[in-house]
């Protein structure tokens, strides 16, 4: 079985180099994902100078790791969009989505991409009444949606109710935003791998990136970041970090369900899709939300997927595990624009698990706003409003959890281990001459030292014993054994620890 997302069996060899050296550009763009790439494209063709910096490798962080769905309604019931807005507010929000789906439906044409494209409908049904289905077809039918009741016959899972959206789509994003990234760099725009930035400084007339190894002088700075970076309260404490986890089946008989599948079973949401490349079919099932750090087990989510799967499918093998990060905002749309109004710096953030046409509607918004043109959605999402009605429950609930981690962990004491009960590949926090220390044994029975604190706010990490790193349970860093920062807000990694002075 493959620990990592199935998208990356097409994954490109184009890499990039790392910046070694100070350059001064009108835009740097802080990651290269989905948003990023999309960004500078449309930035570079209106001949606006832009840089992409990436810490990883271009498109294998967040967008690497979704699900490929690409749909008009958001994660969010109907129902629940209109507790907080009003119809035609939601209508605005999904057409805005289906120009950011023909967005990227035109790049794939004009660029001739293989990313797997393929339209598909999408089914929304209920099996415990946890989804008031009569409800989302009347709010479809006042928003205008095309859409058609289920019907059992054939259908590959068992449901009650269910509600039908044709000419919803899917693609390998991986590949898609590879793509991208190779044509934007052949047309002359600048992209660094490996390429960290490790501190901003806002300066009165413009920023300065740095890197381990070099800076950036830039008149304007993009977080493509899924979350901003660095110490951004006004947006982490109005963010949820919540971990999702994927599994990829081969299915007996060739009995592969066509379509995007959304449903609950005891009171658990399941995602499902097929993927088909020219040789080979899969079907992927998405599910185990939690907020990060805070799972216990994690390995417990991907069991459920698994059970799930075998308990409605004739499974074969299963194939890909994997891990994706979504961070949900308070009033259940994202922050897209100036990060406060007259700032050199943007965001793009709170997609919730709707990040590749939230982050390809980022994209539009954003170049258009450093052209000097209003994009018709800008307001819908701009990252500087303040909505505290409809905010203030979801708001409240996060930053008590948040202030719950960062007092109830720092009161703990770890447990009390000896290192040589600790088993290969396992970290655990312990207790350490008066202190606490997150202690990492790899498989050869080497073991690692880290403080347990995350720089970024101070909260104590948590040991993934799926996916073998340190989360942060308050603002989404997650760091590897090594304490280096894989994802979140966090500049900096964990510090380490010397085992016999520390």
């Amino acid at each position: 079985m493959c620990a990592q997302s199935i998208w990356k069996i097409k994954s490109s060899s184009q890499q990039y180099a790392c910046l070694e050296h100070n350059i001064e550009t009108e835009v740097a763009i802080i990651g290269g994902g989905i948003t990023g790439i999309s960004t500078a494209m449309l930035l570079h063709k209106h001949g606006v100078k832009v840089v992409v910096l990436e810490a990883r490798k271009v498109g294998q962080g967040t967008t690497g790791n979704s699900t490929g769905n690409l749909y008009m309604l958001t994660e969010h019931s109907l129902s629940d969009l209109e507790k907080k807005y009003d119809i035609p507010t939601i209508r605005k929000v999904i057409e805005a989505r289906i120009k950011a789906m023909h967005f990227i439906r035109e790049n794939i044409q004009q660029y001739q991409i293989d990313c797997d494209y393929s339209e598909r409908s999408m089914y929304i049904f209920e099996n415990d009444e946890s989804i008031d289905i009569a409800k989302e077809q009347e709010l479809a039918a006042k928003i205008g949606l095309n859409f058609a009741p289920m019907e059992p016959e054939d259908f590959p899972l068992p449901f009650k109710k269910g509600i039908e959206f044709k000419n919803q789509a899917q693609i390998n994003p991986l590949t898609y935003v590879q793509h991208l990234a190779k044509e934007l760099y052949n047309s002359g725009c600048q992209i660094f791998e490996d390429s960290r930035v490790l501190e901003i400084d806002d300066k009165k007339d413009y920023v300065i990136l740095k890197t381990d190894r070099a800076q950036i002088r830039a008149k304007r700075v993009i977080h493509a970041t899924h979350t901003p970076i660095g110490l951004q309260l006004q947006y982490h404490t109005a963010l949820g970090p919540y971990r999702e986890y994927g599994v990829s089946f081969k299915i007996k008989n060739n009995n592969y369900p066509k379509g995007i599948f959304w449903g609950r079973y005891n009171d658990k949401k399941y995602s499902l899709r097929s993927y088909e490349t020219e040789t080979d079919t899969y079907l992927i099932c998405v599910g185990g939300m939690h907020k990060v750090g805070q799972a216990g087990n994690n390995l417990s989510y991907i069991q459920d997927l698994e059970d799930f799967i075998t308990q409605h499918f004739d499974v074969e093998e299963i194939v890909h595990r994997w891990g994706g990060q979504n961070y949900k905002p308070a009033d259940l749309l994202p922050y897209i624009g100036e990060k406060e109004s007259g700032s050199r710096e943007y965001v793009a953030t709170g997609y919730s698990t709707d990040g590749l046409v939230y982050g390809s509607l980022a994209a539009m918004i954003l170049s258009d706003e450093i052209i000097g043109k209003k994009n018709m959605f800008w307001n819908f999402f701009k990252a500087s409003r303040h909505q505290p009605v409809k905010a203030a429950k979801n708001f409240t609930k996060e930053n008590l959890n948040m202030a719950a981690k960062l007092i109830g962990d720092f009161l703990k004491s770890g447990e009390k281990l000896d290192i040589r009960d600790l088993s290969p590949d396992e970290g655990k926090i312990v207790s350490h001459k008066g202190g606490k220390v997150a202690i990492y044994k790899n498989a050869e029975g080497q073991v690692s030292f880290l403080s347990p604190i995350c720089p970024h706010f101070g909260c104590t990490v948590h040991w993934n014993n799926l996916e073998k790193t340190w989360d942060c349970p308050c603002h989404g860093s997650r760091f590897d054994t090594q304490g280096r920062v894989i994802e979140g807000p966090a500049l900096g990694g964990l510090k380490g620890k010397n085992r016999k002075t520390d």
